[in-house]
């Protein structure tokens, strides 16, 4: 007898150092009564014991990951709207992966990055998810091409108005006198004249987020780590996602390839201290042609269509100024270890690591991703942001 009182009051005294802070609430048991002492704080310690293995779990477990390689679809608004996931082969949901969406252009598909070995390759080797979604439009009648809408694109109007200063000045995104309507009929009541050339059936920007948020729920994702692509049309569409307040706060970088706003949509970023962005665009593009280096004037499409376009050196220099970069000298060159790509930049930004936020990369390419040496560069460039 004497010996379990005195094992008791052994065990007494370890449990109670061990949860000494919250000895206090097991006040119902009376500290003259060691038995119910006892039990009180056995049933505090083991509560405890139990809190730490789910924190233990939680920073090692996601929970179940129900998506793996293929295809699905993402119910909106009485649409189906489909989509095109990877998931690397060394991936066990255990711990969050980043993640990429990348955004076709206008008229692909969920293959345009996916079907690229070389994007594959990358993507297995560091670790990240990717999801391809697909813009709308096909479901129209006259089988319209599948698009993503972004500033200007659904009215036609510039983000500039009608300067009357400017002789000849309009206030559209295109010479629609010179370029073929390639209006589609989702956006009848929208378009405010001929320019107007991406659909109008859903809004992107809010089906962008709330894919994001189901694949958060399927899949083990650091939502600190989700970055956006897009190649020409769907580059365009990754600048708003920066500047929309509802989205931005989604992704951590984006990466447009030869895609650039319309003309006079230079608004920055609304994130406080800005969003990394690496704009890559061809120097031969007549398609979404960048401009001259430090010529902050529009440009023109001048492939048989006549749109207009923020220059490269435009939109890149107000990026790097919302990243506190000293944008009052020009940018100077940095070397990103690629042969026949010419990258600048501005110094000292608020944020960055191998490289500045904010990179204009220009190549002596036309109207194409150049994927062979593009992909590796915008991984590298997400890798920075751990």
């Amino acid at each position: 007898m004497f010996v379990s009182i005195l094992a008791m009051r052994v065990l007494l005294i370890l449990l109670s150092s061990a949860v000494v802070a919250e000895s206090d609430g097991a006040q119902g048991a009376s500290s003259s009564d060691p038995a119910a002492h006892f039990a009180a704080l056995l049933g505090i310690l083991q509560e405890r014991t139990r809190a730490r293995h789910v924190v233990s779990d939680s920073e090692n477990l996601c929970g179940e990951s129900n998506w793996s390689s293929g295809i699905y679809s993402l119910e909106r608004n009485g649409l189906s709207r489909d989509f095109r996931v990877f998931v690397p082969e060394a991936y066990e949901g255990r711990e969050p992966a980043p993640l990429i969406v990348a955004f076709h252009g206008w008229g692909g598909g969920s293959g345009e990055f996916l079907d690229k070995g070389v994007v594959r390759a990358e993507l297995e080797a560091r670790g990240y998810l990717l999801i391809a979604p697909v813009g709308l439009g096909p479901e129209e009648s006259g089988r319209s091409p599948a698009s993503w809408s972004f500033s200007g694109s659904t009215t036609g109007l510039d983000g500039d108005g009608l300067n009357m200063a400017v002789s000849g000045d309009t206030d559209a995104i295109c010479d629609d006198a010179r370029t073929a309507n390639y209006g589609y009929g989702s956006c009848a009541d929208v378009a405010q004249n001929a320019c107007s050339w991406t659909q109008c059936t859903d809004n992107d920007i809010d089906y962008v987020v709330a894919l994001v948020e189901a694949a958060s729920e399927e899949l083990c994702i650091d939502l600190d780590r989700v970055f956006a692509v897009g190649g020409s049309n769907g580059g365009m569409f990754s600048w708003d996602l920066g500047r929309t307040a509802s989205s931005a706060q989604t992704f951590r970088a984006i990466a447009p390839i030869i895609g650039l706003p319309h003309r006079g949509f230079l608004d920055p970023p609304v994130k406080s201290g800005g969003m990394p962005a690496l704009l890559i665009t061809g120097k031969q593009d007549r398609t979404v042609p960048p401009g001259k280096w430090s010529d902050l004037r529009f440009t023109t499409t001048t492939d048989g269509d006549v749109f207009y376009y923020t220059g490269a050196s435009a939109i890149t220099e107000i990026w790097a100024e919302a990243s506190n970069c000293d944008v009052s000298q020009p940018p100077t060159a940095i070397d990103v270890g690629v042969a026949n790509v010419e990258c600048r930049a501005w110094s000292g930004c608020s944020a960055g690591g191998r490289w500045p936020p904010v990179l204009d990369c220009r190549s002596d390419m036309g109207h194409v991703y150049g994927l062979n040496w593009s992909w590796p560069l915008i991984m590298d460039f997400f890798d920075q942001y751990k």
